[in-house]
């Protein structure tokens, strides 16, 4: 498996170097630079009188200038939202695949989450941050760079913009929301090692996995010069990092997180190996109990994890909180379909996975789909993830244990794609803003919408998933086999046998 793997990704990284002129810049993506009030040329002076006589010369108008101002409402939203999200992972995300695997091994599944979470923050504000939202100087394109080391000049009084010009949060609601973010996609990766990595290997991929792969896609997708910049200087070029530059749309993460954890997840799958007895013996889910749980506490958290990532309490934030409804329960159901009409029973598994289906695909689609465009996309895309989850994972063997590759990369890419299509304003979507047109002292209403192309728009979504997946796969296949060179990836055969929680942690789940 290894050599077909790994010459899989050569091809995708040679498909990835096809050049492509940038597109148009979207209207939201969960980014924002500091709000500039940088100054643009001022307008020719008025003419003079013809009969004035001595007249002094006329002053030149003054230039537009933007006073970057904060709602509370949107700072309390955002404090929320940030909330919201540490739900998704404490406890959700740890519930839902410490109950899909087996018992012996269920602390460990909380531990390994836990501690990916903690170091996620530590790191995030000591160097993850400025390498995500910060100018990157020659390599602005891909990465940030260190102005902002140890969150550096962020305090109580520094804001960064949203997507109105003139409306700003504080830098820390936004510090603080993003570092959520990070560690969830870590996290996600962990659902492709269950039951198998040691736990050193886990805290070394903490720290490293986010440095090569998770930093850079952040800045990548959602780095951008803000409305602000935009606005007063709307024939200048926009300064972003390359997926936004090429015109992609990822409201909540689409690429960034879930395409990039699947494909993480697959990839440290497959240097792994399998877990011992693999297709040998029933491994079935500890309990689906808890794994509910779990997937009920990732949809509440979802709802910051989405709307929250407007930035402001708006009607796109409604947009997004409402979509994330819909889609969430068309996917849970067509999953539940499938298994009834292919297998003669509606599994509890199959509701679950739904869920989590439909929260993942409707991720970059959030704000730019309309409700009716984001229920079909939960009716698509659990058919699609249920394939893979069983007719390719079988035909091709890899252990990915709890899907993490099936439901996020394959659910992430589906719902990456469609995002294109459907933010069509002919087909119910919100359409794309054009900040070039923004008015320097107005909100987004100010702003005109961009023309909708679908082709180039389907375009610049393909071209964000190929860079997404070649970007991913070879970050993480050089962090995979760094942490095995330093410590080793896998714990010994009688650990395994005897189970993680006991032999890693020296506790247990259950003492019953």
């Amino acid at each position: 498996m290894k050599p077909n793997f790994l010459g899989r990704l050569a091809a995708l990284t040679a498909v990835v170097v096809l050049a492509g002129a940038p597109l148009a810049a979207p209207a939201f993506a969960q980014e924002a630079a500091p709000a500039a009030a940088a100054a643009t040329e001022a307008p020719a002076p008025a003419a003079e009188a013809p009969a004035a006589p001595a007249a002094v010369e006329a002053a030149p108008a003054a230039a537009p200038t933007i006073t970057p101002t904060v709602d509370k409402g949107d700072n309390a939203w955002m404090l929320v939202s940030t909330i919201l999200v540490l739900l998704m992972i404490i406890p959700g995300l740890a519930l839902f695949y410490g109950g899909l695997v087996r018992q012996k091994n269920m602390l460990s599944m909380l531990m390994q989450v836990s501690t990916v979470t903690v170091v996620g923050m530590m790191t995030w504000v000591l160097w993850g941050y400025s390498l995500a939202f910060t100018d990157g100087g020659a390599l602005d394109s891909y990465v940030g760079g260190l102005d902002k080391l140890f969150l550096k000049g962020v305090d109580v009084t520094t804001l960064v913009g949203t997507f109105s010009t003139g409306v700003s949060i504080p830098e820390l609601t936004f510090v603080a929301f993003q570092m959520t973010f990070a560690c969830i996609t870590a996290a996600l990766v962990l659902g492709g090692l269950a039951e198998r990595i040691k736990f050193s290997a886990t805290v070394l991929f903490a720290v490293l996995w986010p440095i090569l792969v998770y930093y850079p896609m952040a800045h990548m997708v959602w780095w951008w010069a803000g409305p602000d910049t935009v606005a007063l200087n709307p024939t200048d070029p926009i300064q972003a990092g390359k997926i936004w530059a090429w015109g992609a749309l990822d409201f909540a993460g689409g690429t960034v997180v879930h395409i990039n954890a699947g494909i993480a997840a697959l990839v440290g799958a497959v240097i792994l190996g399998k877990r011992t007895g693999f297709q040998k013996e029933p491994m079935p889910p500890h309990s689906l109990t808890l794994t509910m749980v779990g997937a009920g506490l990732l949809w509440v958290g979802w709802f910051g994890f989405n709307a929250g990532s407007n930035l402001e309490s708006n009607a796109y934030a409604s947009l997004a909180m409402i979509n994330t409804f819909v889609a969430t329960a068309a996917a849970g159901f067509s999953w539940v379909v499938v298994e009834w009409v292919t297998r003669k029973k509606a599994s509890m598994l199959g509701m679950a996975s739904g869920i989590v289906a439909g929260l993942v695909a409707i991720t970059p689609a959030a704000g730019f789909a309309g409700p009716v465009g984001a229920l079909i996309l939960g009716l698509i895309v659990s058919p699609i993830c249920v394939f893979f989850c069983s007719a390719v994972k079988n035909a091709l063997k890899y252990d990915d244990s709890l899907d993490a590759f099936g439901i996020h990369a394959i659910g992430g890419i589906v719902g990456a794609i469609a995002t294109g299509l459907l933010v069509n304003p002919d087909w119910g979507g919100a359409g794309i803003v054009d900040y070039t047109t923004c008015a320097a002292d107005g909100d987004i209403s100010t702003c005109d919408s961009a023309t909708y192309a679908m082709g180039t728009q389907v375009m610049a979504q393909v071209k964000a998933v190929l860079m997404t997946v070649a970007w991913s796969g070879i970050g993480s296949t050089i962090v995979f086999f760094v942490i095995k060179l330093i410590t080793g990836l896998r714990v010994a055969p009688e650990t395994e046998e005897d189970g993680l929680d006991i032999s890693e942690h020296g506790e247990r789940a259950y003492h019953a």
